[in-house]
C-alpha cells in the first residue's frame, strides 16, 4: 500500500530530511518548506519506508503536492 506525504502549504523546499530507504515514523519531520520567510516542517502522517522523494531543494511546491512516497508495512 502506497502512502504519501503532501505539502501542507505552497512554498519553496528548504530541506529534505530523509533519504530513499529511510524508515520514518508518524509525526517525524521529513521536509522543511519556506513561505513568506517562515520555515514550516512537514511531518509524515503515517509510518513507512521512503520509496521515493518527489521534490528537490530549491524547488517550488503547491499545497497538496506529493513530496514523498512511502511504502507501507
Amino acid at each position: 500500500m502506497m502512502k504519501t506525504v503532501q505539502a501542507t502549504m505552497a512554498g519553496t523546499v528548504l530541506q529534505v530530511l530523509v533519504a530513499e530507504g529511510d524508515r520514518v515514523e508518524a509525526g517525524q519531520d521529513v521536509v522543511v518548506l519556506e513561505s513568506m520567510k517562515m520555515e514550516v516542517p512537514v511531518q509524515a502522517e503515517e509510518s513507512g519506508t521512503v520509496k521515493s522523494i518527489q521534490v528537490e531543494v530549491g524547488g517550488f511546491v503547491g499545497e497538496g503536492e506529493t513530496l514523498i512516497e512511502l511504502s507501507g508495512e
